[in-house]
C-alpha cells in the first residue's frame, strides 16, 4: 500500500454514507423483482426503466460516488474540495431515487422533480474536483481518467432530465435517441471509465496482478472518452440503435478482457474472494457484450427484444454489481483500518485489513451473489422465476451490508477492547 496518502484521508463517516446505502439498495431491487411481475417486461416498461435506475443509481451509483471520497485524496493526490455539500448530494441522491421509483408506479407529476434532484446531487459531488483532475502534477494520468468519467457522469445526467422533459411533453426530440445516448454516457464512460481508471491502482494493490503500463492506460483512456462520445453523437443524428449496443459491447469486452489477463498473469495473487468477484464480473460482461451483439444480427431465432433485456440483465445485474460488491467489502474494510490507524496512538498494534473482514464472511457474500447471478436471466421467464431470483438477489445484498456491519463493529470494538485483539 505504498504511495497512498493515509495522512489525507477523509474522516470515515464522508465515503461510508454512501457506501452503506449501496447494498441496501440492491435489497431494494432484489424486493423490486420478486414482488412486481412487470419488472422486466420490457425496456419501455415503466417498472423496469424503475428497476433499472435503482441498480444504476441506487447501487452502482452510491457505491461509485463513495469510493471516490476515499480514493481521490489517498490514492490519486486530489483534494476534496467542496466537502460540506456532501451531506447533502448525499440525502439528495437517495431521496431523488426514490421519488423517481414513485414517478414510476404512478406518481408521474414526481419524474422531472426527481431529476433535477438527481442531477443536483451528481453536480454536488462531481464539480469540485474537476479542476484539480485536469491539473499537472502527479498521478496525471490517474486523474484524467477520473475527470472523464465524470464529464461523461456529467453528460450522462444533463441526457437524463432532458429524457425526463420529454416524457413529461416538454420538447419533441426522439425520446429513443436521447435515451440510447444517456445509456452510453453513463455505461461506457462513466461506469467502464471509472472502474478501468480507478482499477488501475486498485487491481494491482487488492489482486497481486502486474501494474497496468503507461501506454495501456493511455489507449484505454482514449477510447473510452472517444466512443461514447461518437456512438452517442451518432445516434443522437439518427444513427442506428445498434451503434450504442455495439460501442458498449466493445468496450464491455476491452476491459473485461484486460482485467483477466491481468489475473491470469498475477505474479502474487492475494485476496482470493475479490478475485472470483471480478472474474466472475468480468465473464458476465463478456456474455452481455455477446447478448448485445446478438440484437445486431437479423435472424428467425433471434428475438432481438429479449437479446437485449438479457443483455441489460446482465450486465446491470450481475456483471457491474459483482465488480462493485467485490471492491466495496476491501474499500470498507480498508477505510476502517485506515480510521484506527488515525485514531489509535502512534506505535499501538492494529488489527490488520484481513482480522476486521475475514475472508469466511467475503466467501459467503460471493456464494449468495453467485446464486443470484445464475438465477437472475432466468427471471426473464416469467414472475415465477423472478420472485425466486429477487428474493436471492435481495438476500445476497443483504449478506453485503451484514459484512459491511460486521467489520465496523469489529473496528469499534478493537477501539474499546484492544486488548482482545492480541
Amino acid at each position: 500500500m505504498s504511495g497512498l496518502a493515509f495522512t489525507r484521508a477523509p474522516p470515515a463517516a464522508r465515503p461510508l454514507r454512501f457506501l452503506l446505502i449501496a447494498p441496501t439498495w440492491g435489497m431494494v431491487a432484489g424486493v423490486m423483482l420478486a414482488m412486481d411481475p412487470h419488472a422486466l417486461a420490457g425496456r419501455w416498461s415503466p417498472s423496469t426503466i424503475a428497476l433499472v435506475h435503482v441498480f444504476t443509481l441506487g447501487l452502482l451509483g452510491n457505491a461509485m460516488l463513495g469510493s471516490l471520497q476515499q480514493f481521490l485524496p489517498v490514492a490519486a493526490a486530489t483534494p476534496l474540495r467542496g466537502a460540506r455539500w456532501l451531506p447533502l448530494a448525499h440525502a439528495a441522491l437517495n431521496l431523488g431515487l426514490a421519488l423517481f421509483v414513485l414517478a414510476f408506479h404512478g406518481m408521474h407529476a414526481l419524474l422531472l422533480p426527481a431529476a433535477l434532484l438527481l442531477a443536483t446531487a451528481l453536480g454536488l459531488v462531481l464539480v469540485p474536483p474537476l479542476l484539480d483532475l485536469f491539473r499537472r502534477g502527479a498521478q496525471r494520468l490517474l486523474r484524467a481518467g477520473i475527470g472523464a468519467a465524470l464529464l461523461a457522469l456529467a453528460a450522462t445526467a444533463l441526457l437524463g432530465v432532458l429524457a425526463a422533459a420529454l416524457l413529461r411533453g416538454y420538447g419533441t426530440l426522439p425520446l429513443d435517441r436521447v435515451v440510447d445516448a444517456h445509456a452510453m454516457f453513463g455505461g461506457g464512460g462513466w461506469v467502464l471509465g471509472l472502474l478501468a481508471a480507478v482499477g488501475s491502482v486498485t487491481v494491482p494493490m487488492f489482486q497481486g496482478t502486474p501494474q497496468v503500463p503507461a501506454r495501456i492506460q493511455q489507449a484505454w483512456m482514449a477510447a473510452a472518452i472517444v466512443l461514447p462520445l461518437a456512438a452517442a453523437l451518432a445516434r443522437l443524428c439518427g444513427a442506428p440503435a445498434g451503434v450504442i449496443a455495439l460501442a458498449l459491447a466493445v468496450q464491455a469486452c476491452a476491459f473485461a478482457g484486460a482485467v483477466l489477463w491481468l489475473q491470469w498473469r498475477a505474479p502474487h495473487r492475494r485476496n482470493p474472494s475479490l478475485v472470483r468477484f471480478w472474474t466472475a464480473g468480468c465473464v458476465a460482461l463478456v456474455l452481455a457484450a455477446l447478448a448485445a451483439c446478438a440484437t445486431l444480427v437479423e435472424a428467425p431465432w433471434i428475438d432481438t427484444g429479449t437479446a437485449g433485456m438479457l443483455a441489460g440483465t446482465v450486465a446491470l445485474g450481475i456483471g457491474v454489481p459483482l465488480l462493485l460488491t467485490g471492491m466495496l467489502l476491501e474499500i470498507v474494510s480498508f477505510i476502517s483500518w485506515v480510521d484506527l490507524r488515525g485514531r489509535c496512538p502512534r506505535g499501538m498494534r492494529i488489527p490488520p485489513v484481513g482480522r476486521l473482514l475475514p475472508e469466511e464472511d467475503k466467501r459467503r457474500a460471493l456464494v449468495l451473489h453467485l446464486v443470484a447471478a445464475l438465477l437472475l436471466p432466468a427471471a426473464l421467464l416469467g414472475p415465477r422465476a423472478a420472485f425466486a431470483a429477487g428474493l436471492v438477489l435481495a438476500t445476497a445484498h443483504a449478506a453485503t451490508l451484514a459484512c459491511l456491519l460486521r467489520c465496523l463493529r469489529r473496528a469499534r470494538h478493537f477501539l474499546h477492547h484492544p486488548e482482545a485483539y492480541r
